[in-house]
């Protein structure tokens, strides 16, 4: 597919990859529906946009949800398919970084909910419409530690190879059709998306990072490619590999990783307090999805 016939959907627009895809996929011709949670970002986002690439008003749209909650999934969905999205870009997602013992429940569960199960139910929203265009692209921007676990990322990681066996599930349940799924996985990227936490964690490992435009450009290309999955950066692709054929290859490799993650400061957050008032939106969607079932 060419990027210049393409409409596409980017979810996690604002953010610096986001921001960066959505400048890429323009500069290459294509149409892009912005989608993000605060519609005053979106919108200066689309003005800016426009301004700086001289792009026509026409090829940016924005529209605003809160993908945290399922009841805006299907509305984005439909707008979507009403503006001839042909190609679904999953960039939202949320980091999650510490030892496993450090995160309560409730941030565990919005790590996968947005990382994982969102893209799951968005991309089954948006498949009958992409099943009637002449060409369609799913796209996942998951991780290297979607394929490759690395010590302080337990539930980061847990989302994103979650996100890569759903993208190959889906790749090879939709090889009949018209619709092609491709992963991106980046390593560590230069954003906002990196706490300070991380970046201290990076810096004792010695962790090589890529611009958002490396990352913008690389997914450009792996649309024009129609590859199924890219891996960024050495020797990240390189580990990917060796951990695919032999994962406890790698394991005493990663002693530094693990002696860098900071100690524990209080005692275990306890767990399993499930509550509809602490779980907020993510109980508000389960109900949601139990009242239509």
């Amino acid at each position: 597919m060419r990027v210049s016939q393409s409409r596409v959907l980017l979810t996690g627009a604002s953010g610096g990859i986001g921001a960066a895809a959505a400048s890429h996929l323009l500069k290459a011709g294509a149409c892009v529906m912005l989608a993000g949670r605060s519609p005053a970002k979106l919108s200066a986002q689309a003005r800016a946009l426009v301004r700086d690439l001289g792009v026509e008003r026409a090829r940016v749209e924005w529209y605003a949800a809160d993908l945290t909650r399922v009841a805006s999934l299907g509305p984005l969905a439909d707008v979507a398919a009403q503006w001839q999205c042909n190609v679904l870009v999953h960039g939202a997602g949320t980091p999650g970084f510490g030892r496993l013992e450090s995160f309560d429940t409730m941030s565990m569960a919005k790590v996968l909910h947005l990382n994982l199960f969102v893209p799951m139910l968005l991309t089954q929203a948006m498949l009958p419409h992409l099943r009637q265009q002449p060409q369609a692209r799913i796209v996942f921007i998951g991780s290297a530690v979607g394929r490759l676990g690395l010590p302080g990322f337990s539930v980061y990681s847990a989302s994103k190879f979650g996100l890569r066996g759903f993208a190959e599930s889906m790749r090879r349940e939709l090889g009949d059709t018209r619709i092609r799924v491709q992963y991106l996985a980046p390593r560590g990227t230069r954003t906002d998306f990196n706490s300070e936490q991380v970046e201290r964690y990076n810096d004792a490992t010695g962790a090589r990072m890529d611009s958002a435009d490396t990352v913008a450009r690389a997914l450009v290309q792996l649309i024009e490619s129609g590859a199924a999955e890219r891996f960024l950066g050495f020797p990240e692709k390189l580990a990917v590999l060796i951990n695919g054929l032999a994962p406890a290859w790698l394991d005493g490799a990663f002693a530094k990783h693990r002696s860098s993650l900071e100690p524990l400061s209080q005692p275990p957050k306890p767990v399993l307090e499930w509550s509809e008032e602490s779980l907020g939106s993510i109980v508000d969607s389960h109900s949601l999805l139990k009242r239509t079932l």
